[in-house]
């Protein structure tokens, strides 16, 4: 696929850390942002990892330049940001969350994929090469639901940042790509905290539970594989508004 860069959230696990050897597996470079370690399957010096807690927003920029400044711009091709970190929780009602669960959500899920953009885009600005950015969105950001206030919120913001970003970027000589996608449900560990909580506290850890029970959650390796599709493919900015599904 020739000389191919992507920087990715959350890839200790999940879908994250799918698509970082996925893409690995195809030859490109991967640069992980994750609060945990990462252990790839493939070994390689391909992959570079950064320890870092999303929800200090104040490091974000001085990380993504160190990142880029490892990237040589002579022979890239194509340079990606995938947007995939997010928090699930808190998972009760709005009044029981204190203001730091509040915070950090909407910290991590919403204002680190911001500035994650911004800055990417920034600091890439000088160059001729394709970029694109992905955010990894979630059907939540358009249906409500209880006990879910911080999550759902942030995804609805994460689906209107991708809009307003692509709108953007329309008119610029060189536009960064812009797209939102939404994996569905999949088989991943906020899946688990969400069915692991009691009715009482989560009203819909039942519902959580019988979609796993009925084996509807997706892979996060399939999940991963149509992402990957959905990056390559060309996307024209002005098209973001029409083309909101997963």
């Amino acid at each position: 696929m020739g000389n191919r860069h992507f920087i990715i959230t959350g890839t200790s696990k999940g879908i994250g850390k799918q698509l970082a050897e996925l893409l690995l597996e195809k030859g490109d470079h991967v640069y992980g942002i994750a609060r945990g370690t990462a252990d790839m399957k493939e070994v390689t010096d391909r992959y570079k990892h950064f320890q870092y807690d999303l929800g200090d927003l104040s490091g974000i920029d001085e990380l993504v330049s160190h990142i880029l400044e490892q990237i040589p711009p002579q022979a890239v091709e194509f340079i990606g940001l995938i947007n995939n970190a997010a928090m699930l929780e808190p998972l009760k009602s709005i009044d029981r969350c204190s203001a730091e669960e509040i915070s950090l959500n909407l910290n991590i899920s919403l204002a680190a994929p911001m500035i994650l953009s911004s800055s990417f885009i920034q600091h890439t600005n000088h160059l001729t090469t394709r970029r694109k950015i992905v955010n990894v969105s979630s059907g939540s950001g358009s249906y409500p639901a209880p006990s879910m206030a911080s999550y759902c919120t942030s995804k609805a913001g994460i689906n209107m940042f991708t809009q307003c970003l692509a709108l953007e970027q329309s008119g610029q000589p060189n536009p960064v790509e812009v797209i939102a996608f939404d994996p569905g449900m999949v088989d991943t560990e906020l899946q688990v905290v969400a069915r692991g909580k009691s009715a009482e506290e989560f009203a819909l850890s039942e519902v959580f539970g019988q979609v796993y029970e009925a084996g509807q959650l997706r892979s996060p390796q399939d999940v991963a594989k149509q992402l990957i599709e959905r990056m390559e493919e060309i996307s024209d900015p002005s098209m973001v508004l029409h083309t909101m599904e997963g």
